[in-house]
């Protein structure tokens, strides 16, 4: 692929893969400042990034990522502000922790691939501002309309039906900041801008995006069949679902923890249960044990009565199904029943599993 020498705006907003990526606060909002794609976790997470920067399978980074991970995943149900902030401080000791097994050189191509992966909000960060040499009035230009962008989108999410109408404001929004950006940018901007992106590298494709799941927190006391670690699980996929036995929504999603493990064991996955109590009956650790074998598991099952585990991995909701891939990081999760009025969440999870399989 050809270095970009002059690059289009609307290419930089291709790039801003990881602003329509949920789960996570998504930007580092000050008082002052709209909202910018907080994306450095998420791209070291990714395949793709590590064999760019030479980490491709190096313990170091997993050992990096590990810590991370342990307050990063759970912070994804905290306030935004706090979730902001959280992963601000993550990226620091990130940047830190790499910049001491990494050479310059690489650690400026990460900085290559954030900016890239932040799309043209990049230019509202000061210092990329500062390098492109975005005067003071046209910057405050661009955050104007990117706050006008946000307060739309952030209205659109609150509609839970959606609404046709801000829809249609949020794309003249967004428009109009593409527009102000092209009118903006003069070719000595973008000549500096192209000496921040480098070379073009395609997000589009970064599917593994997440952190690695949380390893159980064996409390000593298991149901159904048998016991496991996750590290244990390495190289095959692994379906975690959180539940409680009295729970009706998550009696609903039993068949198909008891489909899985019968019929995709020999595949390569492996089903674990997680029984967190709601109720005073779901706290008797025999009572959990006589539910999982009158359901007819024969997986292993962690009860957790005192909620580490359902703590560690920032669970909100019984029942939630986490997939879990062959390397031990997470790949999607769903919350609720499977097939509630109509949902095919048991199609989208076999289906997502097949994939993980292949890799």
């Amino acid at each position: 692929m050809k270095r970009l020498q002059t690059p289009n705006v609307t290419v930089l907003i291709a790039f801003a893969l990881f602003t329509l990526v949920p789960g996570f606060a998504y930007s580092q909002t000050t008082e002052v400042e709209p909202l910018v794609p907080q994306s450095l976790l998420k791209l070291v997470h990714t395949p793709e990034v590590q064999k760019e920067l030479g980490l491709e399978g190096d313990a170091r980074l997993v050992e990096i990522l590990k810590e991370m991970d342990r307050v990063w995943w759970p912070s994804r149900i905290l306030p935004e502000a706090k979730q902001v902030e959280t992963t601000r401080e993550l990226e620091t000791r990130l940047i830190d922790a790499l910049s001491k097994i990494l050479s310059p050189a690489t650690m400026r191509r990460l900085r290559e691939l954030e900016i890239q992966s932040q799309g043209t909000r990049a230019l509202v960060r000061p210092e990329i501002a500062g390098d492109v040499g975005l005067d003071a009035k046209d910057l405050r230009k661009l955050k104007a309309a990117c706050l006008v962008t946000d307060s739309l989108a952030s209205q659109l999410t609150e509609k839970k039906g959606g609404d046709a109408d801000l829809e249609k404001q949020l794309q003249t929004a967004r428009r109009k900041e593409q527009s102000l950006l092209n009118e903006l940018l003069t070719n000595s901007h973008r000549r500096d801008l192209a000496k921040l992106v480098g070379e073009p590298f395609n997000m589009l494709e970064l599917k593994r995006i997440y952190p690695l799941a949380p390893e159980l927190i064996d409390s000593g006391e298991w149901a159904g069949t048998g016991r496991t670690t996750l590290e244990s699980e390495r190289g095959k996929v692994v379906l975690v679902h959180f539940y409680a036995f009295q729970c009706h929504n998550c009696v609903a999603n039993f068949k198909h923890y008891n489909k899985w493990h019968d019929s995709l064991a020999k595949k390569g996955v492996t089903v674990i249960g997680i029984q967190t109590p709601e109720t005073s009956a779901e706290r008797d650790s025999k009572l959990v044990q006589v539910a999982a074998k009158e359901q007819g598991f024969e997986f292993p099952v962690l009860i957790d009565l005192k909620n580490s585990n359902w703590d560690a991995w920032g669970n909100t909701m019984w029942p939630t199904v986490y997939v879990v891939d062959k390397n031990g990081y997470i790949r999607s999760w769903w919350q609720g029943e499977l097939n509630w009025q109509g949902a095919t969440g048991d199609q989208t999870i076999e289906t997502l599993v097949d994939e993980l399989l292949m890799e």
